[in-house]
């Protein structure tokens, strides 16, 4: 009998205080913004280990979105909740390091209160105190705990076990290189011909240089990967172009349809992002020279499903500080589906936080989608915000590809790494107030395509 794998534990904390450091007079403001992920289920009286990831912020210090470190929670056994948390301060390597020291005197200010001191290669260069905010954080702390199973850490990169012909998926990256200003698409397809030929792998690499016009090549069909074996997208060669990537993954992965979606091949299509946000290494041989990457700032998605939409419109829109937006609107193809309006679906990560909390709530009402070729938008209110989305895709940084589906039929698509974006956010306040804005010049991902 097969063995049930054994459930984690997983939660987010958000924390605020001050940090003096040494030499300064006066203190300065720092935020956590934390999630922790254990390989079993928190058990109050005995230790338990957790990965930590997030945001760090020290005012005019440091402001790092790929903070990792670890968490030992042992609140009987040892009676302490210790951190320890890396993150990078103005090119400095900082260690944050403190615990929480649980008495039954002061049960709540033991809880919610962080002594920590700042380190830097072993020496003390500062100290500080976070204090959980009650008042704020307790009700989203307590609801977004999780109990997940845990999974391989390719799990989402490996090809579907479901290879019945009529299906196709993709890998595809975007990035934009902040040293040049030029984008770069390279997307890898594993496609199961309806007709009853073999599955093949295909794909190509697109340049988008500030300067000029998109330039691209295709490689393929080649044998496809095994289904045990995430695909080498990031290196390779087509035509006179070659190139060799690392990727490093800056935050959770997102998932832009529900995750039963993604698990279970039960919709038209499906899209998620193993690394939501993501910096990329290393070098890209053109016709025109050599790119050279340096934690060029991206992100890697994968899309499932029977072929393209009747339309669509996709955005990726990096907002910098690990926050990420991502939209889908897609008409499907299917009879019955092809004449209903776009469906929207739009998660925006601010702060480590995903709204709509829901992935089907902008889907199921309130999110309206215009697509045009070079100028598409998309509009919509959950809850106490809403946002409008404003998408322009200059001809000359547009790159126009065909797709071929697993059913034979050809479908169009218009694709920039170097496209324009506005974003406003806005909160209900009794009106709707100013709440956030982001404007995007050459460094957004769009694309639009039809059959």
């Amino acid at each position: 009998m097969k063995k049930t794998p054994r459930r984690g534990t997983a939660f987010e904390e958000r924390m605020v205080g001050t940090a003096r450091l040494t030499g300064e007079a006066g203190a300065r403001p720092i935020r956590l913004d934390l999630s922790a992920r254990a390989d079993r289920v928190l058990r109050p009286h005995r230790t338990t280990g957790a990965r930590l990831t997030g945001r760090v912020r020290i005012a005019g210090l440091a402001d790092d979105p790929a903070a990792s470190g670890e968490l030992e929670i042992s609140p009987l056994a040892r009676r302490r909740i210790r951190y320890r948390l890396d993150f990078t301060a103005a090119g400095r390597r900082l260690t944050l390091h403190g615990w929480k020291s649980l008495t039954a005197r002061r049960p709540l200010a033991s809880l919610t209160v962080l002594p920590f001191t700042l380190l830097e290669d072993g020496a003390e260069v500062g100290r500080g105190t976070l204090r959980f905010p009650v008042a704020t954080a307790l009700l989203p702390f307590l609801t977004g705990w999780r109990f997940p199973r845990p999974r391989q850490p390719d799990a989402d990169l490996l090809p579907h076990p479901d290879a019945t012909p009529g299906r196709t998926e993709v890998w595809y990256t975007t990035l934009t290189d902040p040293a040049t200003g030029t984008g770069l698409w390279l997307h890898h397809e594993l496609t199961t011909p309806t007709d009853g030929r073999p599955a093949h792998a295909h794909g190509w690499i697109a340049l988008f240089p500030p300067d000029g016009p998109a330039g691209h090549a295709r490689y393929g069909p080649q044998p496809p990967p095994a289904r045990d074996t995430p695909p080498e997208w990031l290196r390779g060669e087509a035509g006179a172009y070659r190139w060799d990537l690392t990727e490093r993954p800056t935050g959770p992965p997102l998932h832009t349809f529900p995750r039963w979606a993604w698990r279970r091949p039960v919709l038209p299509a499906a899209h998620m992002l193993p690394a939501a946000t993501a910096r990329y290494t290393g070098t890209v041989h053109h016709p025109g020279g050599t790119l050279v990457l340096d934690g060029a700032p991206g992100a890697t998605a994968r899309i499932r499903g029977h072929g393209s939409a009747r339309r669509w419109a996709w955005l990726h829109a990096d907002l910098g500080g690990g926050d990420v937006l991502e939209v889908v609107a897609a008409v499907a193809h299917r009879p019955g589906l092809r004449h209903l309006p776009p469906l929207v679906l739009l998660r925006l990560r601010r702060h480590g936080r995903v709204w709509p909390r829901s992935a089907v709530r902008s889907a199921l009402g309130g999110f309206r989608a215009r697509i045009g070729l070079t100028d598409w938008s998309v509009t919509g209110r959950a809850a106490l915000r809403r946002i409008t989305v404003t998408v322009r895709q200059p001809p000359e940084r547009t790159l126009t590809l065909d797709y071929t589906d697993p059913d034979g039929s050809r479908a169009v698509c218009r694709n920039s790494e170097a496209a324009d974006a506005e974003i406003t956010v806005e909160r209900w306040w009794g009106r709707w107030r100013p709440h956030a804005r982001w404007q995007l010049t050459g460094t957004a991902h769009a694309e639009v395509g039809h059959r």
